[in-house]
């Protein structure tokens, strides 16, 4: 029985010898030759610069299983060094795993084995050129959509922010990040399948319109939208400043009609007002005129001769932005020492960013409100003066995203969006997973905060030893770790007993400097 095994398997090592073409021709819509270079500039990337490595025979095993998200009866398997693909019970392609004999075939050949890369890209492009002509439906479905299954299923196994974006969706972000602008509204599937405004910015077209949260979107340029179709629905939002869009809005038993102007300047990003001489700064988004912004209020507070007697930074439901913007927030309110850090596989990946120049609030107590919605690059600032002993965080653990992307665009007009390096809080602890753990904690609920409180008045700072054990943590965090941190403080959404717990701390000195990490 093994020996007829290995008959046939030799029988399709023989067949495979000669073009994929000549096993099945596949029809108009599928290039090889492009299908070829697209992958290959990919996994180039992938292979170099993705922050987890992966041998080039998984990557092709993931990518020919994820054709079974177009056509479940394509399946593929890695057997005794050898890739095959499946339909059904037909087999269509066996193939020394990419990888595995490229070594072993080069003396025969008297050639150097190509590139990982590039013999991955070869070889996969035999398997979806076998693909294509067997399956009616990845044929249907399309070139692009076959690369994009592919491409999801390898990054679900190496990371959750990593993708594959079509040439469509690159073009639109190109678009947007030209010009095309915001209506300063954010919108999320609500219930009985309705597109509900979940947040408006400040001084928005949206806000200035009258349009409120919890509005009902019911089409949007006489299109109908529904929860089903959010993507849909946010895409009709977007488009060129200075032109229109039509909304049809229920709010309760009302409905209504509402035009808007795109507007082409930035959205404000930062709200600042002085309350019993406490400046209070909230920060939706780190845009590009985010730390000028933060500046300006700052130097404004203390311009007028009575300077406040704290800051609050509400960073609460901020879902991070620039990058760049959020060190230059963290160096707002630094003198020196490290703001973040990074690190990756790739040499260019190593990073670390340094505070440069003075602290515009003059040593004033900083608080930090953050909650679940927390993310990416308001983590990063946040852990930054929490990790300096600059600034007392309150509320919950945050959202937990700190890996850093780049985008490798490709042939097809298409994009990979690569994780490359994460970031690092100033003591080494990663913030991928982890999140922000605030030195006071409200997600707990009253009672617990008003017994923290109470301690942290006798000088003893309760989330001390989880604080301790976090800034402990080294990459990658095993999850029963991560879930243990994160336990202490379970991630919530910002409560009004944040700001009370943050005029508490800026008015009682002694817990405030109980709470600041050491």
């Amino acid at each position: 029985m093994a020996n007829l095994a290995r008959l046939v398997l030799g029988a399709f090592l023989l067949a495979l010898a000669q073009p994929v073409a000549a096993l099945a021709q596949p029809e108009a819509g599928f290039s090889r030759p492009q299908v070829r270079a697209v992958l290959q500039e990919a996994f180039s990337a992938i292979i170099e610069r993705h922050l987890e490595e992966a041998a080039p025979a998984e990557l092709a095993l993931w990518s020919l299983r994820g054709l079974g998200a177009v056509d479940s009866q394509l399946s593929a398997q890695v057997e005794e060094g050898f890739l095959s693909l499946s339909l059904g019970a037909r087999p269509l392609a066996v193939q020394p795993a990419p990888g595995l004999a490229q070594a072993a075939l080069a003396p025969r050949r008297a050639l150097r084995p190509p590139p990982a890369a590039e013999a991955l890209a070869e070889s996969l492009a035999q398997f979806y050129a076998a693909a294509w002509a067997a399956s009616p439906l990845l044929r249907a479905a399309g070139a692009e959509r076959m690369l994009q299954a592919g491409f999801d299923e390898v990054f679900n196994h190496l990371d959750p922010y990593s993708r594959y974006i079509t040439a469509d969706e690159a073009w639109q972000a190109r678009q947007r990040r030209i010009g095309q602008s915001g209506l300063g509204l954010r919108i999320a599937a609500g219930g009985r399948n309705s597109v509900v405004v979940v947040a408006l910015v400040p001084e928005s077209v949206a806000s200035r319109a009258g349009l409120r949260e919890g509005d009902v979107l019911l089409s949007i340029d006489g299109i109908p939208v529904t929860a089903r179709r959010l993507v849909e629905a946010a895409e009709l939002l977007e488009g060129p400043a200075d032109t229109d869009v039509q909304l049809e809005v229920q709010r309760g038993r009302q409905r209504f009609s509402v035009v808007l102007r795109r507007l082409s300047q930035a959205l404000p990003g930062l709200r600042a007002e002085m309350q019993d001489n406490i400046l209070w700064l909230r920060l939706s988004l780190f845009s590009a005129t985010t730390t000028s912004q933060l500046a300006d209020a700052l130097n404004a507070s203390t311009a007028l001769g009575s300077p406040s007697r704290g800051v609050v930074l509400d960073l609460r439901g901020n879902r991070g932005g620039l990058l760049m913007q959020a060190m230059g927030v963290a160096d707002a309110f630094l003198t020196r020492g490290v703001v973040a850090q990074s690190a990756g596989r790739h040499p260019d990946a190593q990073r670390i960013w340094r505070a440069e120049g003075s602290d515009l609030a003059q040593g004033r107590p900083v608080v930090v409100l953050v909650d679940g919605r927390t993310a990416s690059a308001a983590e990063i600032a946040a852990a930054a003066l929490s990790d300096q002993g600059r600034a007392v965080v309150v509320g919950s653990a945050t959202l937990g995203k700190g890996l850093i992307q780049i985008v490798i665009p490709l042939p097809n007009g298409a994009e990979v969006l690569i994780s490359w390096s994460r970031v690092l809080a100033p003591r080494g602890w990663p913030v991928q997973g982890l999140g922000v753990i605030p030195e006071v904690c409200t997600s707990l609920g009253l009672e617990a905060t008003r017994a923290e409180l109470q301690r942290l008045g006798e000088g003893i700072a309760p989330m001390g030893p989880v604080l301790a054990r976090l800034r402990q943590a080294r990459a990658p965090v095993p999850a029963s770790e991560v879930a243990a941190l994160r336990t202490a403080c379970p991630p919530a959404e910002g409560r009004a007993l944040d700001q009370e717990v943050a005029q508490y701390l800026i008015n009682n000195p002694n817990a405030y400097a109980a709470a600041l990490t050491p």
